[in-house]
């Protein structure tokens, strides 16, 4: 940011007689941070001074140089031959003090009708929209990469959990899909938020509007606002499209620690599920033969942040009176930080997905151990017309004798398995075999590859 040493004049100066202190101004400012919203300024001040030449509060003169002025600033600012001056304090009064500069009285008229609190709320507004459709993209993408990857291995066979046990055998492809069904949530959050990010504030002006002839509808049909805010109080001091957008990232930045937390686990000699890209690990800087899996540590660190933003914002607004309050200048540092970091996770991650490697044979092997389809051989008695609490109780005790004997399911004999129950004939064996297990799981949103393949075509045919 360039800074501007000349003094300048604040807005308010008619009613002070002492000029605010060098401390003040750096303690209050929020142009080094709020820059970032001066495309969204200078979009919202141009539909404003439309509106005003319209209803016949300006000139149509003064409108076109306004516009011209405006749109000769956007470009400086563009090319970085702006200067913004912390003085000014913010985006909003750096641009109307140069517009004024260039071109005189008439860019004193383009603040009329509107205060700070709503041309702040509104431009929080235009950013947050745009930033919410190109987040919603960048999971609609990480969706799809995960979907190619679960129809390339369609038939990889794993131990599922719970407990961090294993459980029972399912599909790679259906525990790849499981995120993405995470993640087709949070894209659908971030959709319905956007119902209440695009309302148009503009027009409320302090928090009581303006007796002069406005017309908030034509301004929101120049921005593309679907709504206009119905209570001028509740416009310049709501922020709760701010805290929505910032759950739901949240709720994002949880689901995607939950996968990175499964990464590093499955990359683990202990699992030895996965092998990450050297790309996308680091090394020790003592142990030559570390690689770390510092990216998916990162998104889980960051993960933290996020909530951090979260709790931050809704601490900020928990005791304010209306309407505006200058603790809401609060709002931006954390909604930055955070658009900054789901953007950057949510492009690096389908990269590194995309080249990761996954060890079929270990997860084969894995999901073939710890008595996995011991519920298969309960099922099975059900079909033969055992009640389930029964065939549960004789399961139970097959696999206590395994342990006691050293055996496993496959090797116990048909005469054992006809010890524990009459109903278990030598067809057993086929159904304890972790690929037949995973085909018997036809069930709607089940693991068996036809179920799989269903659930992929769903959802691609939803979010495509």
């Amino acid at each position: 940011m360039k800074n501007n040493k000349k003094a300048a004049k604040k807005p308010w100066g008619g009613r002070f007689k002492e000029k605010t202190a060098g401390s003040v101004e750096k303690y209050t400012e929020s142009v080094s941070f709020d820059q970032r919203l001066w495309k969204h300024d200078i979009e919202g001040s141009t539909a404003h001074a439309k509106m005003l030449a319209k209803q016949g509060i300006i000139s149509k003169a003064d409108a076109e140089k306004i516009v011209n002025g405006l749109q000769e600033i956007g470009r400086e600012i563009d090319e970085g031959r702006f200067s913004f001056s912390e003085e000014l304090e913010d985006v909003h009064m750096n641009i109307e003090a140069a517009l004024i500069k260039r071109i005189g009285s008439a860019g004193a008229r383009l603040h009329t009708a509107r205060s700070r609190n709503d041309q702040v709320a509104l431009d929080m507004r235009l950013y947050l929209r745009a930033e919410t459709e190109r987040i919603g993209g960048l999971i609609k993408s990480l969706e799809l990469v995960l979907m190619d990857i679960a129809e390339k291995n369609i038939s990889v066979v794993m131990p599922g959990y719970t407990h961090m046990q294993r459980a029972q055998p399912v599909l790679l492809a259906h525990h790849l899909m499981a995120y993405a069904q995470m993640l087709d949530r949070d894209r659908l959050r971030f959709a319905d938020a956007l119902k209440r990010i695009n309302v148009l504030p503009l027009g409320s002006c302090a928090l009581a509007g303006t007796s002069l002839p406005i017309d908030r509808a034509y301004v929101a049909e120049l921005l593309g606002f679907e709504n206009v805010s119905e209570n001028s109080i509740d416009s310049v001091s709501d922020r709760d499209f701010v805290i929505e957008f910032l759950s739901a990232a949240a709720i994002l930045m949880m689901h995607i620690s939950r996968l990175a937390e499964e990464l590093v686990l499955w990359s683990s000699e202990e699992f030895s599920f996965i092998a990450l890209s050297d790309a996308f690990t680091t090394g020790s800087s003592i142990m030559p033969q570390k690689k770390n899996p510092d990216v998916c540590e990162l998104m889980r660190g960051k993960t933290g942040r996020v909530y951090g933003n979260l709790v931050s914002m809704l601490t900020v607004m928990k005791g304010l009176p209306l309407a505006y309050n200058r603790d809401m200048q609060e709002d931006k540092e954390p909604l930055f930080d955070t658009v900054d970091t789901l953007r950057a996770t949510l492009k690096i991650l389908p990269e590194m997905l995309q080249k990761t490697e996954f060890n079929t044979l270990e997860m084969a092997a894995s999901a073939d151990a710890a008595f996995s389809t011991a519920t298969d051989i309960a099922e099975y008695l059900v079909q033969k017309g055992v009640a389930f609490r029964s065939a549960h109780e004789i399961t139970g005790k097959i696999v206590r004798h395994c342990i006691d004997k050293g055996k496993t399911l496959h090797s116990l004999a048909i005469a054992d398995y006809a010890a524990f129950s009459k109903h278990i004939g030598k067809d057993i064996y086929d159904r304890i075999k972790p690929a037949a297990s995973v085909a018997a799981k036809a069930s709607y949103g089940g693991t068996s590859a036809a179920s799989v393949k269903e659930q992929i075509s769903r959802l691609r045919k939803k979010i495509i």
